[in-house]
Formats: structure tokens, sequence, C-alpha cells
């Protein structure tokens, strides 16, 4: 008989993610019939008797707001990464039941960036101090040379900034949203704000603009990033960051449960689902 293997996002809102979307179009370009990916409205208040609840079918878990904080009391291991940003994103679960948490917005933003063949930058600025601007600077503090500038609005998010800058080993320093415009000198920006929060910037773009990483997929393209391709600047979206932490999820999943884990994932096939996804006629409602 074949064994079963589950894995499933949770959050709350979820109903919008598109990670069911991904992982279903990775097993199906591999042939892993015996796989299954879902999606469960979980909070913080039900994350324990979630988790509690899971049997030994279950592969993993990827995780979204408000629970990559939330479940870390919940594991057995946590990586380092994932404890240098205070935030887990991927649960993967041993033979014996243990649960190790793990961060792949990290690599994928580096790793989405090496695609488009920004493997080194010389300096760097980020958009926004939430917890994806963390992970912002944890990839950075593996690609960039030189300084980091985030743009913040308020004291209190620019001392958290400037603290994980230095566990980070990071040189960061910190300035005003009033200036976040300046970001866009930079050699490459990263933003990681909620939707519109940067179009005012749109019209200050440079003649010759760094790279831009926009982690927003929906609406694609923003008003800045539509700025800057304008301008022939190198230009990531949210749907590549997805779809690169996805393809290192989905990596792990299926190497822990005696899967093809360690090819990378499929990341064409699973592109190409989430671009379908986006296209479709519930766009709309993923934000």
């Amino acid at each position: 008989m074949t064994t079963q293997h589950r894995a499933a996002v949770l959050g709350s809102p979820i109903a919008h993610s598109l990670s069911p979307a991904l992982h279903r179009a990775g097993y199906a370009a591999l042939g892993l019939g015996a796989w299954s990916y879902d999606r469960f409205e979980v909070d913080e208040a039900a994350l324990p008797g979630f988790v509690a609840g899971l049997g030994p079918e279950w592969a993993g878990l990827s995780l979204t707001m408000p629970l990559k904080r939330a479940i870390m009391p919940l594991l057995d291991e946590v990586s380092g990464t994932a404890r240098a940003v205070q935030a887990v994103n991927t649960v993967v679960f041993g033979p014996d039941g243990s649960r190790r948490g793990d961060n792949t917005d990290v690599p994928g933003l580096v790793n989405a960036l090496a695609e488009r063949g920004i493997h080194r930058v010389e300096a760097a600025a980020v958009l926004g101090a939430g917890a994806t601007a963390s992970s912002a600077l944890a990839a950075l503090a593996r690609i960039c040379d030189g300084e980091v500038t985030a743009y913040v609005r308020s004291p209190e998010r620019a001392a958290e900034m400037r603290a994980l800058g230095e566990r980070l080993g990071l040189r960061l320093r910190t300035a005003g949203w009033d200036r976040a415009a300046e970001a866009l000198a930079s050699p490459l920006t990263i933003s990681t704000t909620p939707v519109g929060a940067t179009d005012a910037f749109a019209p200050d773009v440079p003649e010759r603009p760094g790279a831009l990483f926009d982690v927003l997929y929906h609406p694609w393209p923003t008003a800045l990033a539509a700025a800057c391709a304008a301008r022939g600047a190198t230009v990531l979206g949210g749907l590549d960051l997805l779809v690169h932490q996805a393809v290192l999820q989905f990596d792990q999943f299926t190497a822990g449960s005696g899967g093809p884990g360690g090819s990378g994932g499929p990341l064409a096939a699973m592109r190409a689902a989430g671009e379908a996804a986006l296209a479709g006629p519930a766009a709309a409602d993923r934000t």
C-alpha cells in the first residue's frame, strides 16, 4: 500500500494563499501521486491544538501570518536563520515526530536575486520594518558588501531594525520614511511595504535606477515597479519570492519523508502554477 504524505499552509486569513497551487504543481511535475497539500484557517490560539493533533502522515507545514513567531515554542529545533529573524515559515516533521522550524524566505530572497544575475551588491536599501523586512536584512547579510539603509516610520521600528542588523553582523543605518525616495539611488532596493505605500515614489525613480525587489504580487506591477522597469531596471516581484521560498519548502518536505528532496524542487512548474493562479478569476481577491 502506498504511504500517504500530507503538508499544508496555516494562517489567518488563508483563503488567498497561493501555496497549495505551487506545491500541488510540484507534486504533479514529479509524479508524486501520494502527496497532498491543503490550506487551513488557524489563528494563534488554535495553533497548539492543531499541531498536537497531526498524525504520522504529516511531512511539513508552511506558516504565514500571524503564526511565524507563535509556532516557535512548539518546536524541538529552530534553524539559525529562523532564530535570527524570529520567524519560522517552514516546519518539517522527522520520522520520530520531531518538529524542526526553518525560514525559507531568507534563502528564497537570495536565490530569486541570483536567478536574475544579482549575486553581490555593494550597498542596499530596505523599505519597511516588518517580518519580511527582517528576512530582507538577513538575506542582505549574505550578499551585501557595504552599508544597508532601512527606511522606517517610527523610532521604535528603527531601534528593532538596528538591533537585528547588529545580530546579523550587518552594517545598517536607519532613516525616516520621509526620506524613503532616496532608496531608489541604491544598487538594490527591497520594498516590503503594503499595497500603495510606495506609489508616491514612482515619479522619483532616477534615470539609471538600481534593481528593485518589490515583495507584493497583487496588484502587479506596482506603480514603483512599473516606473523602475520603464527606466530599464531589473525588477523582481512577490511571485519571485513566493516561488523560490516554496521550492525550498518543497525540497525539505519531500526529503524528510523519503521523497525526491535535494533536487531543489520543480521551479518551472511551480512558477507556472503561480502565474496561472494570479491570472485567474480569483486574482482580484489575492492581496
